[in-house]
């Protein structure tokens, strides 16, 4: 038996082309729709508003829609308060709860709307006190009430501005044909003006970054403060400090030449980290004296490594436990504003995983298919550059270095 439902959304429908979407969605998944109010919003910020009764050929069926509405910002009309029920034991979550997105979501909690605290995807709300707060399954507690369905769930996507630039919201295309030196200059903009805003920036790196020698541009971006956190693996730390020891990385020193018995050095780092106890003991005692880890621990920002199975050592700083190291990097991440992946695929997922969909973040691959699929696992504003970091970044920091020296350029 065919039923229906009266939904609605708000907001800059056209220009951000959500209601093409919401539209696109029904037909898609076989459901009708017929527009009942069409308000649009006559002024540049004007905003639109929407009612919208779609039929599905039964409840299922209405019931799966309205699933797919709901993350792209459309909520029933009469909207009661949100359910709740009780989890059962630690890590044991009721049937129908509702599964976070990554974008702003509210609930409606006698009869308020209430947003959810640091919401990313893939999680659950917990109602605590009045809170609405997002819990990732593994920290579910007997007794927790989890949030049941869509039903007094309200989720916001962010909308793309009418101003278009390579790094605003929803541009998310991925490139190898973009006009690189317009883009590095865009994001070195928005990495000055996020800096001086107070905003707070994370870079997420491979081991690619030391291998094709941008190492230096990073360090110094941790020196001059543009980065607040950084996130990478053993490998980079491991082959950092191989650099900044013996000259080399992977066994090749600078200008790509593999040194007799090269292969081996990582290894060396490793045992003269081990050898003082810590990279922090290392520093202290003048073993280390640059690079990028150097400049981390000097500036006192957050490096959170995070192990492998694949890794060599570790090294004494790296957090092997990986839900730890997730938790870690969860907690670093909380309040930055920007992120900035380099060279790293696996990294670069996981990051996104934990990232709100207003978060801009911007990364620059080799290979298209990293972006592509931090796209695909749900980081929808992720935007891509397909280009060689080596060559990347050291034009990164001379821009950046050039607009601190030229600041009315910003004006521009």
């Amino acid at each position: 038996m065919r039923e229906l439902a009266e939904i609605e959304m708000d907001g800059h429908l056209i220009d951000s082309q959500m209601l093409t979407k919401v539209l696109d969605k029904i037909m898609d998944m076989g459901g009708e729709f017929e527009i009942k109010n069409f308000r649009i919003g006559l002024k540049k910020n004007d905003t639109s508003y929407i009612q919208i009764t779609v039929t599905g050929e039964d409840g299922d069926h209405l019931d799966r829609i309205l699933l797919e509405l709901h993350a792209l910002g459309a909520r029933i009309v009469e909207m009661a308060d949100v359910k709740t029920e009780i989890a059962p034991g630690d890590m044991v979550v009721p049937r129908g709860f509702y599964s976070t997105t990554n974008h702003p979501t509210y609930v409606r909690y006698q009869g308020t709307w209430v947003e959810v605290e640091h919401n990313h995807m893939d999680c659950l709300v917990v109602l605590e006190d009045g809170r609405a707060i997002c819990m990732p399954i593994g920290h579910i507690k007997k007794g927790d009430r989890v949030v049941i369905g869509t039903a007094g769930v309200k989720v916001v996507p962010p909308e793309r501005p009418r101003q278009k630039t390579y790094f605003e919201f929803m541009s998310n295309d991925v490139s190898s044909e973009r006009p690189s030196c317009e883009l590095v200059r865009q994001l070195a903009e928005e990495i000055v003006r996020t800096k001086k805003a107070g905003g707070k920036i994370a870079v997420v790196c491979g081991p690619a970054l030391v291998h094709t020698g941008a190492a230096p541009s990073l360090a110094w971006l941790i020196r001059e403060g543009y980065v607040d956190v950084l996130l990478a693996g053993n490998a980079v730390a491991v082959h950092d400090i191989e650099r900044q020891l013996f000259g080399t990385s992977l066994g090749m020193n600078c200008g790509g030449n593999a040194i007799s018995g090269g292969h081996r050095n990582h290894l060396y780092a490793i045992s003269e980290i081990m050898a003082s106890g810590s990279i922090k003991n290392a520093i202290a005692e003048g073993k280390l004296k640059g690079g990028i880890i150097y400049e981390a621990i000097k500036k006192g920002i957050p490096c959170i490594l995070a192990g492998s199975i694949r890794d060599d050592g570790p090294l004494p700083e790296v957090i092997t436990n990986t839900v730890e190291a997730k938790y870690a990097m969860d907690k670093a991440l909380q309040g930055v504003e920007m992120t900035i992946m380099l060279g790293t695929m696996l990294h670069s997922i996981a990051v996104g995983n934990l990232l709100p969909s207003f978060v801009k973040t911007i990364c620059i691959d080799i290979n298209p298919a990293t972006v592509t699929k931090l796209m695909d696992r749900g980081s929808a504003q992720a935007i891509g550059l397909v280009t060689d970091i080596g060559i990347f970044l050291p034009q990164l920091v001379k821009e950046i270095d050039d607009q601190e020296a030229h600041p009315e350029n910003l004006l521009k």
